[in-house]
């Protein structure tokens, strides 16, 4: 009997260790606890020591639950900081992928023209402020945005006159474009927009410097080895719908083909050459009248201007190349260009451009002479600044410039030219006008 007693003792003991090691509340447990001692399974002493570790417990398990909904606050404010900190990040690595570039340019320019009396003659001063942002959206596409002041949205010019009391001045859109370049043909590059020229200029008889055309174009650059690399482009811009007025169809468009081939080699270690040729054709450029004087009974093309004969249509040969001369005690380059418009109505269709460039004790020197026919180029696409933009020119541009500081340059440039007409209309045609113009410039880069 005594042996069964013990058995049921130990038994009830277990059980109460079972019962303690699992969750229960406090009233079932102490209740458990009376039971045992009232049936004589334990006797006083040892319902005290379980009364009290049965406290132990409970206060053991409250400290527990408090510690584990401590942590789970905890695990729930660091995944919210997390997740708030990947918004950052995403953000930061967005700022991280934007450049941005911009420069400002003071100029005082004096102009002198030789025409029937000196009213021809300017002095001025203007500003060129320019702002763009250009980003990596992704390992294929990257996008710029720039803006730029100018007096007017002439494409040739984002220089604006300080003029008109203080007034505010105007900003225009001058870039705005996507670059899709795949990771699987490495040096292709479709770009679509307001976009920086994709062909190479080596002079401004044909493009002005400023312009940014708009379109779609395509570059690709061919490595052969070594340092020699093959380089092309192409592209269709259009420059006004509805030239003719005569519908919105692609067929009314006044619109300008471009391509362009080329290459960089080394002849020796010294002397390192670019050569190449291009094509720019325009179509339905016969059909504009909106430049017509209206006593004039020819229809003009809208690009016939600034020297060229009214009427005159357009499709220009190219040919380029610059040669760099190394191991000299300064640097040296020569360039030039030559142009030829296939459609030209009579033999004034040719142009060319040669120059020279150095670095002389920290002053760079660039130098070219040009002799630019009448209908050789585009009047509305030539160097604004070379004869006041006009065709039938001739005579030399020398600009001098010196880094005064880190991106902060003062330069000099002289223009000494002469037009066989100032102007397209018969009224005020000055033959054998010179166009003597004066620069100088305090520019900042950033």
């Amino acid at each position: 009997m005594r042996l069964a007693s013990t058995k049921t003792a130990a038994a009830l003991c277990g059980g109460l260790l079972l019962a303690m090691s699992v969750p229960a509340s406090a009233a079932v447990d102490a209740k458990l606890l009376d039971m045992l001692k009232a049936n004589g399974s334990i006797n006083a002493a040892q319902y005290n020591e379980l009364q009290a570790e049965l406290a132990r417990d409970q206060k053991d398990q409250q400290i527990a639950r408090q510690a584990q909904q401590e942590t789970n606050e905890q695990i729930a404010a660091t995944a919210k900081k997390t997740e708030a900190l990947s918004t950052f990040d995403q953000k930061l690595a967005w700022a991280a992928k934007t450049q941005f570039k911009g420069d400002v340019r003071f100029r005082q320019e004096n102009i002198h023209n030789d025409s029937v009396s000196n009213t021809g003659d300017q002095s001025r001063q203007r500003i060129r402020a320019r702002l763009g942002a250009y980003t990596e959206i992704n390992p294929q596409v990257d996008t710029g945005i720039r803006i730029a002041t100018g007096s007017n949205d002439d494409a040739r010019s984002t220089n604006q006159d300080q003029n008109n009391y203080f007034d505010k001045k105007s900003i225009w859109l001058d870039q705005g474009y996507v670059d899709y370049h795949p990771d699987a043909i490495k040096n292709l590059h479709f770009v679509g927009g307001k976009m920086p020229q994709q062909w190479v200029s080596m002079g401004d008889i044909i493009w002005d410097s400023d312009i940014n055309p708009e379109g779609l174009a395509v570059t690709y650059k061919y490595p052969l080895g070594g340092s020699t690399e093959l380089f092309g482009s192409a592209g269709h811009y259009t420059l006004k719908d509805n030239v003719d007025g005569e519908g919105v169809q692609f067929k009314h468009d006044l619109r300008l083909y471009a391509g362009q081939l080329g290459a960089r080699f080394a002849i020796t270690d010294n002397l390192k050459m670019t050569l190449g040729g291009s094509v720019y054709a325009y179509d339905n450029d016969e059909n504009s009248p909106e430049l017509a004087p209206p006593s004039t009974a020819t229809t003009p093309s809208q690009l016939a201007t600034n020297g060229n004969t009214l009427g005159e249509e357009f499709k220009l040969y190219e040919g380029f190349g610059q040669l760099d001369i190394g191991g000299l005690p300064m640097p040296l380059s020569l360039y030039g260009q030559v142009v030829n418009n296939d459609s030209a109505s009579n033999d004034q269709d040719m142009g060319w451009l040669a120059g020279v460039k150095t670095k002389v004790f920290g002053f760079g020197v660039d130098y070219n002479y040009r002799d630019v026919q009448r209908n050789a180029v585009v009047g509305a696409f030539t160097d604004s600044d070379f004869a006041n933009g006009f065709t039938g020119s001739r005579g030399s541009k020398l600009k001098v410039s010196y880094e005064l500081d880190k991106n902060f340059t003062l330069g000099a440039t002289y223009f000494l030219a002469k037009t066989d007409y100032f102007s397209n209309t018969a009224s005020v045609n000055r033959k054998d006008t010179d166009i003597n113009t004066l620069q100088l410039d305090a520019e900042a880069k950033f």
